[in-house]
């Protein structure tokens, strides 16, 4: 973060009101850690759910902060007269001022990404994409959410050409609030899909909330959407604007073709082909970040030449080989339709028996328990051999397994300590092919270290 502006400017770009004997001094960078706030930094108390950082203006004011930025009613008060305080409404809407303001302050294409599902994987590939052509900045690991997109969008320096961020959404009004800081120049949806409907109640919200970005496109801006999402096929008559549709169908302006071992697509009557195997899923993202890519303005052949040097993340279905076995990680994150798509690749495996270890989906609401129950039977469509599940509601999926007398062999445990040596036993006797995915709080990469 090199932001090299004054207090006064701060503090005009956030509306806060700015104390201080030294309004013309600078600030380069932010810190919201007030346990590595040293000599010269500038410190911005945010309160988030469980911590309030207020609490902690003596501490960093003693450890050598020079700038606070803090809400009137919450902030101690501060004897040191060195140090230079803005007062505000609300910090963390002070923060995506200024993050805002920094963004459209620079010369440097945007690309913003929604939806359900690949939003990090289409956020690599097209990072992979926009590195052949400029300097390019991206989230770091998770920042997606109201906190981290704002820090990840003052990374921005002078030197990139391209800005590719993807961006969260647990609550309807999430993507309006953050694309409204981003001000992308290309829009990507991946999908809609049935995640947080704790929240979002209906697949309908999720929709209107996923969409909401295309209304905060720059001027000029385009929208790439999959058209073979039943709900985003609605934008081909709905959004007005510049657009750019992906997908296996015919109808899509960038149609993936129907290939094996390589990724191709046709768009405009020009075809192109990279030698990358993925499954069908990443064919949806990676002509996802292949549009967005065309719409920045990119060439074929950066096309190509990036999406050949992708590599994916770790835990998104991450290929590993251990104790003798085949493991496919997904523990990052799991929903219905991330969890259908990674038991279809189980069920393609050559290497058996195939065996799901899962666990929860969390934030599903009422819809939790049928979902679950689903889960059963996909893992006997896709012929999974054996399934270990843990987690209060994978129990609906046991329950469906247990009833049908079905050829998968299902264990079952609050936790999955429960049949770890188990799982152990399996691998070391029949080695086979092992799908671990779970929502994130599960924690499930720690079952992959045990073995």
């Amino acid at each position: 973060m090199k932001l090299n502006l004054t207090f006064s400017k701060i503090a005009e770009i956030m509306k806060g009101e700015l104390v201080s004997k030294t309004p013309l001094a600078k600030v380069s960078a932010f810190v919201t850690d007030s346990r590595v706030v040293g000599a010269g930094d500038a410190f911005i108390a945010l309160k988030g759910l469980k911590h309030d950082a207020h609490e902690f203006i003596p501490q960093v004011v003693k450890q050598g902060a020079v700038l606070v930025v803090a809400q009137k009613a919450h902030c101690p008060q501060i004897s040191n007269g060195a140090v230079s305080v803005i007062y505000v409404q609300d910090t963390l809407k002070a923060l995506q001022m200024l993050a805002q303001y920094h963004r459209l302050n620079s010369t440097l294409k945007v690309a913003a990404i929604t939806g359900s599902n690949g939003k990090s994987t289409t956020k690599q590939m097209l990072k992979a994409i926009c590195s052949q052509a400029g300097e390019t900045v991206a989230n770091m690991g998770n920042f997606n959410n109201q906190f981290g997109t704002p820090f990840s969008l003052l990374e921005i320096q002078p030197k990139h050409k391209y800005g590719v961020f993807e961006l969260g959404a647990s609550h309807p009004g999430d993507i309006d609030e953050l694309a409204a800081i981003a001000v992308p120049d290309v829009a990507v949806i991946t999908n809609v899909g049935p995640s947080h409907l704790e929240s979002f109640k209906t697949l309908e919200n999720v929709y209107k909330t996923k969409t909401e970005i295309a209304a905060h496109l720059n001027f000029g801006g385009t929208l790439v959407y999959n058209v073979d999402d039943p709900l985003l096929a609605r934008l081909q008559t709905e959004f007005k604007g510049k657009a750019i549709s992906f997908g296996f169908s015919p109808s899509a302006s960038l149609r993936i073709l129907d290939t094996q071992d390589k990724f191709a697509f046709t768009y405009k009557g020009e075809a192109c082909v990279v030698d990358i195997k993925l499954p069908a899923h990443d064919k949806l993202n990676a002509a996802a970040a292949a549009a967005a890519a065309i719409a920045l303005g990119l060439h074929l052949d950066e096309i190509k030449k990036g999406l050949s040097t992708f590599t994916p993340m770790p835990m998104r279905m991450e290929r590993v080989e251990k104790a003798g076995a085949h493991f496919i990680l997904d523990c990052y994150n799991a929903n219905p339709a991330s969890m259908k798509n990674a038991l279809e690749i189980l069920g393609r495996e050559p290497f058996t028996p195939r065996v799901a270890v899962l666990g929860d989906m969390k934030e599903l609401g009422e819809t939790s328990k049928d979902y679950h129950r689903l889960i059963a039977r996909q893992l006997l469509d896709n012929q999974v051999d054996y399934a270990f599940l843990a987690g209060e509601q994978m129990h609906y999926a046991y329950e469906v397994l247990n009833r049908a007398e079905s050829g998968v062999r299902a264990v079952y445990g609050k936790t999955p300590q429960e049949w770890t040596e188990q799982l152990k036993a399996l691998i070391k006797k029949q080695g086979g092919t092992y799908l671990i995915k779970a929502s994130r709080s599960m924690n499930f990469e720690n079952i992959f270290k045990e073995i």
